[in-house]
């Protein structure tokens, strides 16, 4: 029954045990020992998510994490890629590419040149598509389908793609938030029409990367991908956000803030929800992170990172003020400057006052994280000691 289950997971039989195309083409090559390896892995990386895997332990490794089943399980889980507890689905994927080549010496180590030849483009491409917004993604998918390979007015295809994958597309902002990023990644490029009279639409052609048979595949298997803004934070190491938070480039400070917040509270075993959420939830202000637990009781925790000397009152009661809106139940401010004292004390009249509980990491906390990563959790047990001290119940 197993062996039926696999080859039916994998594509070579259908549900009547009957063989597909795909296994009656392995059946045809089957004397040619290195076609035979090659070709199911090929299929596996474009239509089996085993680029999902590989990009995965790629990203993994990238960010300086030990690569096992257990926490594989839980990074492929936030990518949008689940199977059961306890199941050894990469572990058969990785056997199966191994026989290709593509993971080699250590369990999880991948050959880049191996796997750009088995899968017939450089697999730096999954990652670029993977950071593509999903308005991006259609505008790419809509050309590739027509197979027009000739100058298309870029509100035709925008229309097109909007039809076919439901997306709306900002009627101004089009060369800026979508074709931009298309053109500098290579897939289209973008030229001002000429002539006539009035206003014009760019017109989009589709380059060589566009129209290659790999690429509908690989934007197959992102179409449940998560935000893409998740993926720069996961795939950063903590070395490297610890030194970017000391950048003078504000910007860059800033992200990286919000990278060790991310991982901060990856590291205390929260799930993540959204990044950088300004909408109608909000009322129009932003929250860098929010993550939720689901551990014996629900409890969502929204984060704020502030790249300031001082954190002030004004900035605990904005984030006191969203509770209400995102029905949070903590508030989490990571700071890279001070607690000011009235921020303080305004943060413990709320907490005495109400169910909220609020911590503050401050720059203490971020130098003694800096020399051991677990101080996070000395950090919350202090806080939460402080927060049971201000609501006691006098019995």
């Amino acid at each position: 029954m197993n062996c039926r289950l696999g080859m039916k997971a994998y594509g070579l039989i259908d549900g009547e045990a009957v063989l597909t195309d795909f296994g009656r083409d392995l059946i045809a090559i089957k004397d040619d020992e290195a076609r035979l390896h090659e070709t199911p892995a090929r299929h596996i990386l474009l239509n089996r998510h085993g680029m999902g895997l590989v990009q995965c332990i790629r990203d993994m490794t990238a960010a300086g994490e030990v690569v096992n089943l257990t926490n594989l399980r839980e990074a492929l889980a936030m990518r949008g890629i689940s199977y059961p507890s306890g199941g050894k689905h990469p572990s058969i994927m990785r056997l199966w590419l191994e026989k290709a080549g593509i993971f080699v010496g250590g369990r999880w180590q991948i050959d880049d040149i191996r796997l750009q030849k088995v899968l017939g483009t450089h697999p730096d491409e999954f990652g670029v598509l993977a950071r593509f917004t999903p308005e991006q993604r259609a505008f790419l998918q809509a050309p590739a389908n027509t197979g027009l390979t000739e100058p298309q007015p870029s509100n035709a295809v925008a229309r097109l793609a909007s039809v076919t994958y439901g997306v709306k597309f900002p009627e101004k902002s089009l060369p800026k938030q979508v074709l931009k990023a298309l053109d500098d990644a290579g897939y289209i490029t973008v030229t001002k029409t000429t002539g006539g009279r009035g206003a014009k639409p760019l017109m989009v052609t589709p380059t060589a990367k566009l129209e290659t048979d790999v690429l509908m595949p690989l934007l197959d298997q992102l179409k449940d991908q998560i935000d893409s803004k998740l993926l720069d934070l996961l795939c950063k190491p903590l070395d490297e956000i610890l030194i970017e938070i000391d950048s003078d480039d504000r910007y860059i400070g800033g992200l990286a803030l919000e990278a060790l917040a991310f991982k901060l509270m990856r590291l205390l075993g929260m799930d993540y929800a959204a990044t950088r959420l300004r909408a109608q939830a909000t009322g129009g202000a932003e929250v860098d992170l929010i993550f939720e637990s689901a551990r014996l009781v629900f409890s969502r925790w929204q984060i704020q990172c502030k790249n300031t000397d001082r954190v002030s009152l004004e900035d605990v009661a904005k984030e006191v003020g969203l509770t209400h809106f995102l029905k949070s139940n903590v508030i989490v401010i990571v700071s890279t400057g001070d607690i000011g004292s009235e921020a303080r004390r305004y943060a413990n009249k709320i907490m005495t006052d109400s169910n909220l509980c609020i911590v503050m990491i401050d720059r203490t906390d971020l130098n003694a994280i800096r020399q051991n990563p677990v101080h996070i959790v000395d950090a919350f047990d202090r806080e939460a000691r402080a927060t049971m001290a201000l609501k006691q119940l006098e019995l």
